[in-house]
């Protein structure tokens, strides 16, 4: 006889393991079915243990610079490629682990093996056939194992796997994704970063910091395609500054393989070609998501354009079955899961006032150097689509705080409803933006306007400054400028 649940959620990542905790703390009956390890990708490959990574790149790079500063080290500062890795895995462990506690503490049970739907309500769980790049951590004790299982609400949370362009695939020796770029035997002493999104501009960034040459090839217009044009402009003047090399319009059209480095042949914006040879090459073109062979064309359920297709609450078009996540659609981020899930699994517990996520307030960052953050609309976005707005600039070359740091190449922009006040978009690059940008981010789903802004008091002297600033300057009342 099958095991009942009132929710069965479908892999324990950022979304998966918010949903099943979310869950159980309603009252209701949880398991989650996990094929690989407990944490998904963002604990044990991506969000966390990347930025273990960049912290060891920051220390790099202030040690490097420590006569700046007045200080002298004695002897060559030089990575300990080891070392660096050792504890960028260690962490990952450390959050799978506690992932785990959490199940435990929740009460929730964990289903070892790969789900596939049979029919609304129900899953077969069989043995994983998933062989980890490494092992992560343990299988739980008293996990259940193979069989079926059925539930009353069944959520699909089984995220995203790097994309690969025909032609050009990863193969874990030359050509890397995000996986074997977090875990180098040795540091390459060329890199040929194909893609600037934040995956791609975070490892270019981890690399060069660590002394590669490193080349990074973007399609589009202007280095992380998706931020303000202001922003990228400034972050890619700060990139070339360090050393990297940035081909923008242009495409890889053709990558050769050698006995230990790649040869890609680069389409360029006026039609001509170039040659780059590299001892590796990072494939970062985007992900796609895990949508196959979990049974979806078992049940009828609508996808597009390789997603799931979600109404607010994550319900799909399948009564009792939901998704959320990057196998629901972007933004893939590990913020949106989990806001998500737990968005989704109140509405199944049928709490009053749940409402459908406003995706424009979801901000955006990426923890290269200098940093990137951003939510809401940009400026080109504001103008498409017909606003009139006030936008506001303020550079950390004039913030006190950014100056005493040694940080004071940076900006923040806002952009603002020119007839109501309404804060549209905020956008950031420089020192630690990634921890500031949540002020805009409340001061959005707050309402507030722009005068609620100019009189928050903000502490001096601080980074936080040029936040107010930039509105000040919107309105043509900057202070410090």
């Amino acid at each position: 006889m099958a095991q009942s649940y009132d929710v069965i959620v479908i892999g324990s990542g950022p979304g998966g393991y918010i949903a099943a905790i979310r869950a159980s703390q309603l009252g209701l009956k949880v398991a989650v079915v996990e094929r690989e390890h407990l944490a998904g990708i963002c604990s044990n490959w991506g969000c966390i243990p990347t930025k273990a990574l960049l912290r060891s790149a920051d220390v790099m790079h202030t040690a490097t610079h420590a006569k700046d500063y007045g200080l002298t080290l004695e002897g060559t500062i030089k990575p300990d490629v080891k070392a660096i890795v050792d504890r960028s895995r260690g962490i990952a462990h450390r959050m799978n682990n506690g992932v785990g506690f959490l199940f435990k503490k929740n009460k929730v049970d964990i289903i070892w093996g790969e789900a596939k739907l049979t029919k609304p309500g129900e899953i077969v769980v069989s043995k994983t056939t998933k062989k980890p790049v490494e092992p992560i951590g343990p299988i739980p004790k008293n996990t259940l194992g193979e069989g079926t299982y059925t539930a009353k609400h069944i959520i699909i949370a089984t995220g995203a796997r790097p994309r690969a362009l025909p032609g050009i695939e990863p193969d874990g020796k030359l050509i890397w994704t995000y996986f074997e770029a977090m875990k180098p035997e040795e540091m390459p002493k060329s890199l040929l970063v194909m893609g600037s999104g934040a995956i791609g501009i975070e490892f270019a960034s981890f690399y060069r910091t660590m002394g590669v040459e490193v080349t990074v090839v973007e399609i589009m217009s202007q280095v992380m395609p998706v931020e303000d044009a202001d922003i990228s402009a400034l972050a890619k003047k700060q990139f070339e500054r360090q050393g990297m090399k940035i081909l923008l319009e242009a495409k890889v059209a053709k990558v050769v393989k050698g006995a230990n480095s790649v040869t890609a042949t680069i389409e360029l914006k006026d039609g001509k070609t170039q040659e780059i040879t590299a001892d590796r090459m990072i494939s970062a073109v985007g992900v796609q998501a895990n949508i196959e062979g979990i049974g979806l064309e078992a049940v009828g359920v609508k996808t597009d354009r390789g997603f799931i297709v979600i109404d607010g609450y994550g319900k799909t078009n399948v009564p009792g079955l939901y998704a959320i996540g990057d196998v629901a659609g972007p933004p893939l981020l590990a913020h949106k899961a989990e806001h998500e899930a737990v968005i989704c699994v109140e509405k199944i517990a049928g709490l009053p006032n749940v409402h459908p996520m406003d995706k424009l307030k979801i901000p955006g960052c990426t923890y290269c150097n200098p940093q990137v953050a951003s939510v809401g609309l940009t400026e080109a976005k504001a103008k498409a689509e017909g606003r009139d707005i006030r936008v506001g600039r303020f550079s950390f070359a004039a913030n006190g705080k950014a100056v005493a740091l040694g940080e004071d190449q940076g900006m923040v922009k806002t952009i603002f409803d020119k007839k109501t006040g309404e804060l549209l978009g905020a956008h950031m690059v420089g020192a630690e933006v990634t921890e500031l940008i949540q002020g805009f981010v409340v001061a959005m789903n707050l309402e507030t306007t722009e005068e609620d802004l100019m009189h928050t008091i903000f502490p001096h002297p601080t980074i936080s400054e040029t936040m107010k600033e930039s509105v000040l300057d919107a309105y043509g009342r900057a202070l410090n400028a």
